[in-house]
């Protein structure tokens, strides 16, 4: 399996919320939802990897899932981990930019 299809397996989608939008400019913080498999030093890797930015620290998160109503029937949505990624001072990512 190549290097690059497993780098983007790990890392699903960016996470845009005021609370991580607000990390971005004040902490230099970026926040990804990952494979429920993965571990920092493979989210490290992928970061790394895709932006060509050097990564200071990782934080992964499982995040529980919600319950859900529809109806008289109860459900839940379910889980996912997410990992929150400080960048070396001075780099940045263009996931979330301002537009």
């Amino acid at each position: 399996m190549s290097a690059n299809i497993n780098h983007f397996n790990i890392l699903r989608r960016p996470v845009v919320t005021e609370k991580s939008y607000e990390a971005t400019g004040e902490a230099n913080q970026y926040t990804f939802r990952v494979a429920t498999t993965a571990t920092k030093t493979q989210v490290k890797a992928a970061v790394e990897a895709i932006f060509e930015v050097r990564v200071d620290r990782v934080q992964v998160i499982n995040m529980p899932g919600k319950p859900k109503r529809r109806g008289n029937r109860m459900g839940s949505r379910s889980g996912y981990r997410k990992a929150v990624i400080r960048l070396a001072e001075g780099e940045t990512l263009e996931v979330a930019e301002e537009v």
